[in-house]
């Protein structure tokens, strides 16, 4: 599973190896509004974003009540523990049959598909960021004996309490994006984007199939 936002699609124009990865997932859900906002303009709306961190949680309620297992890869050594814990406590029923952080090398990058390739968990949860993650899962796909596995970019700090989520009120209208620049000014370099993919929505009908001209 891929959560498509501007930034992924807006590489997918470049980078053909990511569009292919893109084209071949099982399936998209639209992270961000500007995702929505162009499924709009060109007369097939979808009904709402859905973020990696909403669906993460659902995948956890509906995991908690199907006796779902799971295995953490990413994030720092205390963000994945705290997370691994966290889950513990609320979604007694979830089972996490292992976990990983994010800062592994070569030899150990074997070692945990080897791991996840035994343990065999319903849901892969992998937060190495994007587009590096949907890279990962895409490499091993093969080799991985998880049901379902998903990039979640940084919700693993959300559901750990490490970094805090915008306010309900700033996600119902859509600026939860202005709310983490406000948090973090260093991330403004990466909000550049989202204006060139208005224009682009704007003037081109774009997807993961390349751009064509209106």
């Amino acid at each position: 599973m891929v959560t498509l936002n501007p930034e992924i699609s807006m590489s997918c124009q470049q980078n053909l190896e990511l569009r292919s990865i893109i084209n071949d997932a099982a399936h998209l859900t639209a992270d961000g509004a500007g995702i929505v906002m162009v499924s709009r303009l060109k007369g097939n709306p979808l009904p709402e974003r859905v973020t990696g961190c909403d669906l993460l949680i659902n995948l956890l309620e509906m995991g908690n009540k199907k006796c779902w297992s799971f295995y953490l890869l990413g994030a720092s050594e205390l963000t994945s523990k705290k997370a691994s814990e966290v889950i513990n406590m609320k979604y007694p029923n979830v089972s996490i049959l292992g976990r990983y952080h994010g800062f592994f090398d070569h030899r150990e990058e074997a070692r945990i598909v080897d791991e996840i390739t035994n343990l065999r968990p319903d849901v892969l949860v992998v937060a190495l960021g994007a587009p590096k993650a949907e890279f990962w899962i895409h490499k091993f796909k093969n080799t991985l004996n998880a049901r379902v596995a998903i990039g979640v970019g940084g919700s693993l700090d959300t559901i750990a309490g490490t970094v805090k989520r915008a306010p309900v009120i700033w996600q119902k209208i859509n600026l939860e994006w202005l709310y983490r620049l406000i948090k973090q000014p260093s991330r403004w370099k990466r909000q550049l984007i989202l204006p060139r993919f208005a224009m682009k929505a704007l003037f081109f009908k774009e997807n993961c199939n390349g751009p064509t001209k209106d």
